[in-house]
């Protein structure tokens, strides 16, 4: 549970306090969107199939941080650094050292606990890394067409 805490506390504060780009509004639906997002995926992958879970196997309370508040300011950081106006390469390659980043994220929190909070079953962290990239194109087109809807009620 230390990890997961240092996590949040860390994350969150690197995603509000090195915020340029994201209003509010947009925050807020990465935020929901990110959430949502999460825990359907985890729903299966965890509920149903034991791929991977958060301390226990069983639904609980401990879990909920990071259903709520782990993954959305990194998200936030991943969108706010984003290379919006770099050649097609640049942002390829933004991409792909985000997955490192991502999953060398998720090899520490396998750690046994106080330090870890995340537990495989039979899911590995190659998945992870083949997964991950279409997670944070996803959350780039959420983005993109939420500033798409933003622009057109101006």
């Amino acid at each position: 549970m230390i990890g997961l805490m240092i996590a949040i506390l860390l994350f969150n504060l690197v995603a509000f306090t090195t915020n340029k780009r994201l209003t509010k509004n947009q925050i807020v639906h990465i935020w929901i969107f990110t959430m949502a997002l999460q825990l359907l995926v985890d729903l299966f992958i965890d509920g149903k199939y034991h791929g991977y879970w958060y301390f226990s196997k069983a639904i609980d309370w401990t879990s909920i941080p990071a259903l709520t508040v782990l993954i959305p300011p990194v998200n936030m950081i991943f969108l706010n650094w984003y290379p919006f106006e770099r050649s097609f390469y640049k942002r390829i390659l933004y991409i792909l050292c985000w997955v490192v980043v991502i999953t060398f994220y998720e090899a520490i929190t396998l750690l046994p606990e106080p330090w870890g909070y995340f537990n495989h079953g039979w899911w590995h962290l190659w998945y992870s890394a083949l997964v991950n990239p279409f997670l944070l194109v996803t959350v780039l087109r959420y983005y993109k067409w939420i500033c798409t809807i933003e622009n057109q009620c101006e």
